[in-house]
């Protein structure tokens, strides 16, 4: 491996993408984008700055970021998510650009945010690592569902400081625009199966007064109810001020959010939804983002209902953009099935990662 001098510094987040202060945070939003274009071979999952920015401000959390520098710019980004409730459990990201990888870059991050993860006394670190397909062994999900390329350099990375595989997500696309005669017919059938006892409702933008309530417990579910494997994924607590504020942080971004929930006509509550985050350029992607469905209530094809409202909705209200890109768990068979029952396709595969951190190796 070749020696070349580079530094690691803290980016302060800029109150907004205009700020004076905000270059360095836009630079490493470009080195996400970037390797997360080389390593899908698509630049459909990219955001612009200011799209990522919110939730960078969410006070809900507690965030850092470094960069390393080397020749006059910035060539790799560490960052680290964790929540203020749950003091154990924090995200770690390390993007190094293709052309400056093997140069230490990105052994000096992950050894920058694990340390200040560690000083800030979390002990569980979980990455999400994109791995493309590749030859020979497979170290497979103890979940019994995907696998990523044992010689793969972000597997062995992983491997080599400690981290073991939990889970194998799955990167889904669907081309738009889908037949809306064939939407509609499976919306009819799902409807069926649900029976009388529950009914669809649709908005864009904000969530309305009545529902905030009924929608904080399905965020809070949704932070446990998605298959984690061994993860263990904490809980996210969310309560109406939470979404509000939210709300307000992302009431710039220029994406439009699109809702489909479910609500069980005997109780008066929501017990499912479903979203999209919507850019402002039709020639982008969408995001599927949360879907749920409370565990009482499944079994009624009420995943397929929403996610065909939705669908529905986006295409007559929001018409024009190419595709739409979820991520599921390898193991969420039932959620797969619906998404292929509509039409997504795998676009590719992300192995979930874990390090407990112990007196042994505490480093």
């Amino acid at each position: 491996m070749t020696t070349v001098a580079f530094t690691i510094s803290p980016v302060r987040i800029p109150a907004s993408i205009d700020s004076a202060d905000a270059a360095d945070f836009i630079a490493a939003i470009e080195v996400r984008n970037a390797v997360e274009t080389h390593s899908y071979g698509t630049d459909e999952l990219n955001f612009s700055p200011a799209e990522m920015l919110p939730r960078w401000l969410d006070s809900h959390k507690r965030h850092w970021m470094f960069v390393a520098w080397m020749g006059g710019r910035i060539v790799g980004r560490g960052s680290i998510d964790a929540l203020l409730e749950e003091p154990e459990t924090c995200w770690l990201d390390v993007r190094v650009l293709p052309e400056c990888r093997r140069l230490g870059v990105g052994t000096a991050l992950a050894e920058c945010v694990e340390a200040a993860a560690r000083e800030d006394g979390r002990t569980k670190l979980i990455v999400y690592a994109v791995s493309a397909p590749g030859a020979g062994p497979q170290l497979h999900s103890p979940t019994g569902f995907g696998s990523v390329p044992q010689q793969n350099p972000e597997v062995r990375f992983l491997l080599g400081r400690g981290y073991r595989l939990e889970q194998v997500e799955r990167g889904s696309r669907l081309a738009l625009p889908v037949d809306e005669a064939d939407l509609v017919g499976l919306l009819a059938a799902s409807a069926t199966a649900a029976g009388p006892d529950y009914r669809l409702h649709s908005w864009s933008g904000r969530i309305p007064a009545r529902w905030l309530a009924d929608m904080a417990v399905l965020y809070t579910a949704m932070s446990t109810e998605e298959p984690s494997a061994g993860l263990e994924e904490p809980e996210s607590v969310w309560t109406p001020e939470r979404i509000t504020q939210t709300e307000e942080l992302e009431a710039v971004n220029g994406r439009t959010s699109l809702f489909t929930v479910v609500e069980n006509l005997p109780t008066g509550r929501l017990c499912g939804l479903t979203m999209f985050s919507v850019p402002a350029e039709t020639t982008r992607v969408v995001s599927q983002e949360d879907t749920l469905v409370m565990p009482a209530h499944r079994g009624h094809r009420l995943g397929t209902s929403m996610k065909i409202g939705n669908l529905l909705q986006l295409q007559r209200d929001l018409p024009g953009h190419p595709a739409i890109a979820t991520f599921n768990a390898e193991e969420n068979r039932p959620m797969l099935d619906v998404n292929e029952a509509v039409g997504f396709r795998p676009m590719g595969y992300e192995g979930a990662w874990k390090k407990v951190l112990t007196a042994r190796n505490l480093r």
